[in-house]
């Protein structure tokens, strides 16, 4: 189902209050087949010249950021859109201007890059940029990008840590890069010895454990960060630097607090009815969509949803999917 976006005349997720002479954009993460990304190198007769940016516009008057989006590309590239998903956005107060960035994640296109700007293009991989200098507003877009698509969550309670440790291994060996290790029944020695298991494991494959507990522990055990729970995230003052930090997020509220906090990801669910929270009203895809319209980190969708859920979750404005069952072929 295609979701339904109001012309920019609204406040997105955390503009309320902010002078209508911001400057709001449409900005285009456009793939290649190889997952690579397009940057496009600021032309002499605009501020910033020589600054590498993502490709993209100003919005007009009552345009919404995906007609803008289609717009710019096809003026100014020479592309035409097939397959775009909204993404984030983001605020910045530069000298010339307060610009207001709603990215998109362009995954199909079509045409040859023309320059109509005289611009200089430059494929990129995400996590390995190499142009510089880049606009500053582009910094958390940058993480983002490296963010891997699917965050799986442990269930070695269930199955058995040997069990747990074989399918992590097939799921690791498959290209999972992500993981959050929550055991909160276990004894904290029990949680430790497996989690230094899991640690090494991830290791030897580029992946990234993140820990549901302290961020003390998180450290102490060799986790890439930690995972906080809703309640966790409600009573926080701020973030814990120096590692990645996510948090479970079930309201909208839940959203703006994490962006507020920085977070470097949420998870927001359940989507769909899952056997773990049969009490939980499932929130389906058209108001998740709705939550996280406008949000200013990415966010994982959650909740009885498996591998072939990606496409519609990110269609509907999810960096990715988090998976218990589905991470570890159940």
């Amino acid at each position: 189902m295609a979701i339904r976006e109001e012309p920019c005349r609204h406040p997105s997720l955390e503009t309320q209050g902010v002078s209508a002479s911001i400057v709001r954009v449409a900005a285009a993460v456009v793939y290649r087949s190889d997952g690579d990304v397009l940057l496009a190198q600021r032309p002499a007769a605009k501020p910033y010249a020589g600054y590498w940016e993502f490709p993209g516009g100003k919005l007009e008057n009552n345009e919404t950021p995906r007609e803008a989006l289609v717009r710019e590309l096809a003026e100014e590239l020479n592309i035409v859109v097939r397959r775009a998903a909204p993404w984030l956005v983001q605020e910045f107060q530069y000298p010339h201007a307060h610009v207001e960035l709603h990215f998109f994640r362009v995954f199909a296109w079509e045409g040859v890059l023309d320059g109509r700007d005289g611009q200089v293009f430059a494929w990129q991989t995400p996590g390995e940029f190499t142009v510089a200098p880049l606009l500053p507003a582009n910094s958390r877009i940058l993480a983002a990008l490296a963010l891997p698509p699917v965050y799986g969550i442990t269930r070695a309670s269930e199955l058995g840590e040997e069990n747990f440790l074989t399918r992590s291994q097939r799921a690791l060996d498959c290209g999972l890069k992500l993981i959050q290790l929550r055991e909160k029944e276990w004894p904290l020695s029990r949680r430790d010895s497996f989690a230094l298991r899991l640690v090494a494991q991830a290791r030897r494959h580029g992946a990234h454990v993140l820990l549901n507990g302290t961020a003390t522990d998180a450290l102490r055990l060799g986790c890439a960060g930690v995972h906080w729970p809703a309640a966790t995230l409600a009573a926080a003052q701020s973030r814990p630097e120096g590692i990645w930090v996510a948090a479970s997020c079930h309201t909208r509220e839940d959203l703006l607090r994490a962006a507020r906090l920085a977070l470097d990801f949420a998870l927001l669910g359940p989507v769909v009815a899952t056997p773990t929270h049969p009490d939980a009203t499932p929130l389906g895809w058209d108001r998740f969509a709705t939550m996280v319209a406008g949000t200013r980190l990415p966010v994982f969708a959650l909740g009885g949803l498996n591998a072939s859920d990606l496409t519609t979750a990110i269609d509907h404005g999810a960096h990715g999917i988090a998976l218990r069952r589905g991470a570890w072929n159940d």
